[in-house]
């Protein structure tokens, strides 16, 4: 199990690196005329949301996940009060994007909020996508790992359905690493805790686009990060690929917008499914922190 939730981290980390050279690129075309089918670790243009960075590096996405991987790490502990102070330390001179929930919620902290409730009310599906760090400390205890995904969100991302998304991810990357298939997790997470909910709507909508191509199902339920677009198209991607985490990762960045988002759950749920087998070696000895991912996640469980 420590092997393949190892693989759910950096598979989460590779889904957010291989988005980064054409994320928030809408147009698909563009995306096929300007790089072909992306198969490898891209840098980005001059011209995109993140000129900062080259091939290899995170998108701010990842770069908030490191943080929390870095709090583990020193800590063998969620604590939410350190993952904060390392969250702000972050975006003090950050030199990458910032996007809108980081910016509410950076104001709301200087206007004298806590770290129990400054989040903004976005609904991007990102907040709740930073978790396989915690999946990995916490494989065998479900309760803490629904705990800590929740307030990990909640921090930047304190929509309802946005923090539920966060558990739902994690009860079905649990169920994963306990022995179940993608579908079943997926299944018995709807059955346990969301029946009637918009979640249970999101995944009907996915699995029933799996019949189709994948840009075109990501293009039907929108490409944004905001939850009710991007979850489906997650669900598609895992549903669609459950033995194929390089394909589904593919797809996802060639449906365009918010791929990094998709990328990072997909990668977490197929990561834990598919063990490092099916994480293309050359998206791990690409990332440029590689090593340091490796050191912290390693360091996570005290031997």
């Amino acid at each position: 199990m420590k092997e393949r939730s190892k693989a759910a981290v950096l598979a989460s980390f590779a889904g957010d690196a291989l988005a980064l050279g054409a994320h928030w690129i809408y147009d698909t075309d563009q995306i096929l005329k300007r790089f072909g089918r992306i198969e490898n670790l891209l840098g980005p243009s001059p011209d995109s949301y993140h000129p900062t960075k080259t091939k290899g590096d995170f998108t701010h996405y990842g770069d908030q996940m490191l943080v929390l991987l870095e709090s583990l790490a020193d800590l063998h502990r969620f604590d939410l009060q350190d993952f904060s102070e390392r969250w702000r330390a972050l975006f003090n001179a950050y030199r990458g994007y910032v996007d809108q929930a980081t910016r509410i919620t950076l104001s709301r902290y200087a206007e004298g909020k806590t770290w129990h409730d400054p989040g903004s009310p976005s609904n991007d599906l990102a907040g709740a996508a930073r978790i396989a760090p915690l999946v990995y400390l916490y494989a065998d205890d479900l309760g803490a790992l629904v705990a800590s995904a929740r307030e990990q969100t909640r921090m930047t991302h304190a929509d309802h359905w946005t923090v539920e998304s966060a558990e739902f991810f994690a009860r079905v990357v649990h169920a994963i690493l306990h022995g179940q298939t993608p579908g079943d997790a997926i299944s018995d997470a709807v059955k346990e805790q969301y029946t009637g909910s918009p979640i249970e709507k999101w995944v009907q909508q996915g699995r029933g686009s799996v019949g189709r191509e994948s840009v075109k199902a990501i293009l039907a339920f929108g490409q944004s990060c905001h939850a009710p677009e991007a979850f489906p198209g997650v669900i598609h991607l895992i549903e669609k690929y459950p033995d194929n985490l390089k394909e589904a990762l593919v797809q996802g960045v060639m449906g365009g917008g918010d791929s990094a988002g998709r990328g990072m759950l997909v990668g977490l749920v197929l990561g834990a499914h598919n063990g490092m087998q099916g994480v293309p070696e050359a998206w791990v000895t690409g990332m440029r922190r590689r090593d340091h991912l490796l050191r912290l996640i390693e360091g996570i469980l005290p031997s």
